[in-house]
């Protein structure tokens, strides 16, 4: 070990000694070659820390003495992301891909070159450089924010923490997914069992857990892997996404070498099997095939649907199938009052997990079937992740075996199920005193993406509801200290029979409380989300809100005027009509108003009682200063206005940022549509 003299000479050390790790982290994790001895490694290591710690101001937050963890996060910032993290099209079949591959060469009318990489089932990851040192690593969330993990991210040692090359641009994003190797996930999991707490259910789901963990140095030893597949940022020199992975490669970042460049469908459709019988080999867990058009120009051209990028898809693997018996059929019912058929069954391994209960999902699936007691059946899951029923072998039925028949009342409350005409779920009706709904209600309205009040678990609700203290949302509101403070209660997971304690302590009690307070200032749109009316989703619901303004005129709304509004059905109409024609409905709205909550837009999304955008078609293409692509589209719909994917004559303006799509800007120059920024569009609406 080397000995310094002064604290030039230390920092000249230290410098030395985290090029030197750097270099043999990536050898390592990257390359797959090391070049020293784990004593020699472990020894350069301590001889950083010794000097950091006798030199504090020479601790960097990406020194590589970051990688073992230690520091400890209360909470994860959300963070919007520069670029939407998208979701893909999901394919099964050949033919489907044929079709994706058909529907590209019809719109580029020229040769296409795909990419194929593997899907890794983990969690998608955000990681923003700026002069070439990690910024901040933010999960995908939903695709326009996500949480900020960067500490726990530093432990990730395949992921770079300073790059050194030159031509770096001055900031750029890097995507990736973070994954748990499966010898990680089988320790793991060896080390929760002699503890004696819940195991994983998968290697997704221990990456996703270890990620929110509040202490990075546990983070660090989950040994968590990330391999990359993107490159976003302004005035990139790279052509193609092949090209710029081999960038990625080149400054150090872990780029998966099965990926290849396929010509033709034919070559992806070699691609597909060949992984779809090697995923069995791999030391991780992969559950399909992303497929891309290699060039960055054809997929400006190509675009976006309202959901996904039109220049990719997901071919997802066929789901692992086991064989099992049935042993009895349960009844769940959810917040709605949906009632759900699950089936219990003998124990079977699939897919990694031991199965005990599958989903049978309604009562024409399950008459589909043909079920009867003691069958056997075929068990898989949907896209590697819920089991499902999917087959009964009859062949082998015992004779004079009961057939099984759907509930006719509900199994919580007792009251006489319902079947909407046309439909195919039974409903329980009784909305008002059904334990489960009352529960599902509760923790739908607190859920982080509705009014997101923290430290009001799932446990902590069911306790409240048992004693009496809450029966709907608004009982939330009218919880004070000495209602909350001591109460205990010992509960058991049906499925595994563990028991756990639940309790309100001093702490816990006050972050409720408080929560409770800051959740009074959740806009209008995620208040009314919050209300869980059935067939109202989170975009539903802001576009609704920013329509009528206020939560008197969407209660008074009459079918017509709700069926006139963009992408309001008439099953979600008349379910808003239902909601609100429930006295109870309206009362607890009431008494949420009382309490503090927004029921009306913000003033600045409206002008004279008017929305200012309203009747406009708006355009939205390239990178913004003041807004993120989403947020450009979340401002146009708050007043008033529409948005499209493709420019036509029915377009009113197109909002264009900076690296606009060629073939967008030639078509609205050519229908004379008037091309306009962001600061024309914030005066259009008044700001």
């Amino acid at each position: 070990m080397v000995t310094t003299t002064g604290p030039e000479q230390a920092r000249e050390r230290v410098l030395e000694l985290t090029r030197l790790i750097n270099e043999h982290n990536h050898r390592y994790y990257v390359l797959a070659r090391p070049i020293i001895s784990d004593f020699e490694y472990d020894r350069l290591m301590e001889e950083l820390i010794a000097l950091e710690k006798e030199y504090p101001g020479l601790l960097d937050e990406n020194s590589p003495s970051q990688r073992v963890g230690g520091q400890v996060t209360k909470k994860f910032p959300v963070v919007a992301h520069r670029y939407p993290m998208l979701s893909l099209g999901n394919t099964y079949s050949r033919e489907e891909l044929r079709g994706f591959d058909q529907r590209v060469r019809k719109t580029l009318e020229e040769p296409v070159d795909y990419v194929c990489e593997l899907k890794f089932d983990g969690v998608a990851i955000g990681l923003t450089y700026e002069g070439g040192r990690l910024l901040r690593a933010v999960t995908r969330g939903d695709g326009v924010q996500g949480d900020e993990v960067t500490a726990n991210i530093r432990t990730i040692r395949s992921i770079p923490l300073v790059i050194n090359r030159p031509g770096l641009p001055p900031v750029f994003e890097v995507r990736g997914e973070v994954y748990m190797p499966h010898e990680s996930f089988i320790g793991l999991n060896a080390e929760k069992e002699a503890a004696g707490e819940p195991l994983f259910a998968n290697p997704r789901n221990a990456a996703a857990g270890s990620l929110k963990m509040q202490d990075s140095a546990l983070v660090a030893k989950r040994r968590l892997d990330c391999y990359v597949y993107a490159l976003l940022g302004d005035g990139l020199p790279e052509k193609s996404h092949f090209e710029g992975l081999a960038t990625l490669a080149s400054w150090g970042f872990r780029v998966s070498p099965h990926t290849r460049q396929c010509p033709t469908i034919e070559e992806v459709f070699a691609y597909v099997e060949e992984y779809e019988h090697r995923r069995s080999e791999l030391p991780y867990d992969i559950d399909g095939v992303v497929i891309k058009v290699d060039r960055y120009e054809q997929q400006e051209r190509l675009g976006f649907t309202s959901k996904f990028p039109r220049w990719a898809i997901s071919y997802k693997f066929r789901a692992e199938q086991a064989v099992t018996r049935l042993l009895d059929v349960l009844f769940q019912v959810g917040r709605t009052g949906a009632v759900t058929p699950v089936a219990v069954l003998q124990p079977v391994p699939v897919a990694g997990t031991t199965v005990k209960r599958a989903s049978l999902y309604n009562e024409s699936y399950m008459e589909d079937l043909d079920l009867h007691f003691q069958d056997t059946v075929f068990v898989e899951k949907g896209g590697d992740i819920i089991p499902k029923v999917v087959g009964v072998d009859a062949s082998g039925r015992q004779d004079g075996s009961r057939k099984v028949v759907f509930a006719s009342h509900c199994p919580e409350c007792g009251t006489a199920l319902i079947r909407e005409e046309g439909g195919a779920i039974r409903y329980c009706p009784n909305g008002r005193n059904c334990p489960p709904q009352v529960q599902g209600r509760i923790e739908h309205f607190i859920g982080r993406r509705a009014m997101n009040i923290e430290s009001l678990g799932q446990g902590k609700t069911e306790l409240l509801i048992r004693q009496g203290l809450i029966r709907n949302a608004a009982d939330l509101y009218d919880l004070h200290y000495e209602d909350l403070i001591g109460l205990e209660k010992v509960m058991e997971d049906p499925d595994t029979g563990r028991t756990r304690k639940v309790g309100f302590r001093e702490k816990t009690v006050e972050n409720i409380l408080s929560a409770l307070e800051n959740s009074k200032k959740v806009p209008f749109e995620r208040v009314l989300f919050a209300l869980g009316i059935r067939h109202l989703g989170e975009t539903m619901a802001r576009k609704l809100a920013h329509h009528f303004g206020t939560m008197e005129r969407l209660m008074e709304a009459p079918f017509e005027e709700l069926i006139g509004v963009h992408e309001v059905g008439e099953k979600m109409a008349r379910s808003i009509l239902t909601h609100f024609a429930w006295p109870e409905n309206r009362e607890t709205v009431q008494r949420l108003k009382a309490a503090g909550l927004r029921f009306a837009v913000d003033e600045p999304a409206t002008r004279d009682g008017l929305l200012p955008l309203r009747d406009k078609t708006f355009v939205v293409s390239g990178v913004f200063e003041r807004h993120s692509r989403d947020g450009i589209k979340a401002f146009i719909e708050q007043h008033g206005g529409k948005v499209t994917g493709s420019v036509s004559s029915k377009t009113s303006y197109v909002v264009a940022g900076e690296g606009m799509g060629p073939e967008k800007r030639k078509k609205a120059e050519a229908l004379g549509i008037p091309i306009i920024g962001e600061r024309e569009l914030e005066g259009m609406a008044g700001i």
